[in-house]
């Protein structure tokens, strides 16, 4: 989970000055957490507390209204209406970390996040989506290699995860849908060494760099076994004290 988050305050300077390097200082000044680690933490405390995830948006939004939230939920969450909205975007997919750390085998966890994931985006690519992000952390934390992911995200989801990051980059462009997010995100740790070098991947494609590096990073912290020091205190050092004591008791118990 710590991983994603950190994937989204690393990235979140270059949602709208994109990259398409690798070289880049990982933290800086202006880095900020946005509404892709907000929503993430909510679902992790309705995972800890058993609070209804769909009151848990809607309330964390209420708390952080100036996140960065994409239209859709920006409609649906500050309206009485809580009924999903058919959104084939990668807002599902970018919070759905926790939901890859909580349970205890494959096919709970995938129905887990689909649950998670239906309460705003349910169409089927939507859905697609955090299911598959979800099952990919599963397996790099349950000592899966990287062939064994790819060979399950492939059969599972039909993704076309067969070209290295290097070849998806110079045409790559921003792309909030989520057939246009996550089989890169998962590829850009495919094709990573370790756990900075995954975020490096994935924010140097461009596009909606805080959403590919969030859904990257809660990949690669599960495969790499955890995120290094000097990221996980930039982390806390970012969030502020309600979002980081979930973050943590999150990680005490499933990480």
């Amino acid at each position: 989970m710590i991983g994603a988050i950190a994937g989204d305050i690393i990235g979140s300077i270059y949602e709208w000055d994109s990259i398409k390097t690798k070289e880049f200082i990982l933290f800086v000044d202006d880095c900020y957490f946005t509404d892709d680690s907000i929503l993430t933490v909510a679902l992790a405390d309705s995972i800890l507390t058993g609070k209804s995830y769909t009151e848990n948006l809607k309330k964390f939004y209420k708390l952080y209204p100036t996140g960065g939230y994409g239209g859709n939920f920006l409609a649906w969450a500050s309206s009485e209406n809580s009924e999903p909205y058919n959104s084939w975007g990668n807002g599902a997919a970018m919070r759905i970390s926790p939901a890859g750390y909580a349970y205890d085998d494959l096919e709970m966890t995938l129905h887990k996040a689909k649950e998670f994931t239906e309460v705003t985006h349910n169409h089927p690519e939507g859905v697609k989506g955090g299911e598959a992000t979800a099952a990919a952390i599963f397996l790099a934390r349950s000592g899966s290699s990287k062939e064994e992911i790819s060979e399950f995200i492939v059969s599972k989801f039909k993704y076309d995860l067969s070209k290295h990051i290097d070849d998806i980059r110079p045409s790559y462009e921003f792309d909030v849908s989520s057939q246009g997010t996550v089989p890169q995100a998962i590829r850009a740790f495919i094709d990573s060494n370790d756990y900075e070098d995954a975020i490096r991947n994935a924010i140097s494609l461009g596009g909606d760099s805080d959403t590919l590096a969030c859904i990257t990073g809660g990949i690669a912290q599960a495969f790499y076994g955890g995120v290094p020091d000097d990221v996980e205190n930039k982390v806390y050092e970012n969030l502020d004290d309600r979002l980081g004591d979930i973050t943590r008791e999150f990680m005490s118990k499933y990480c």
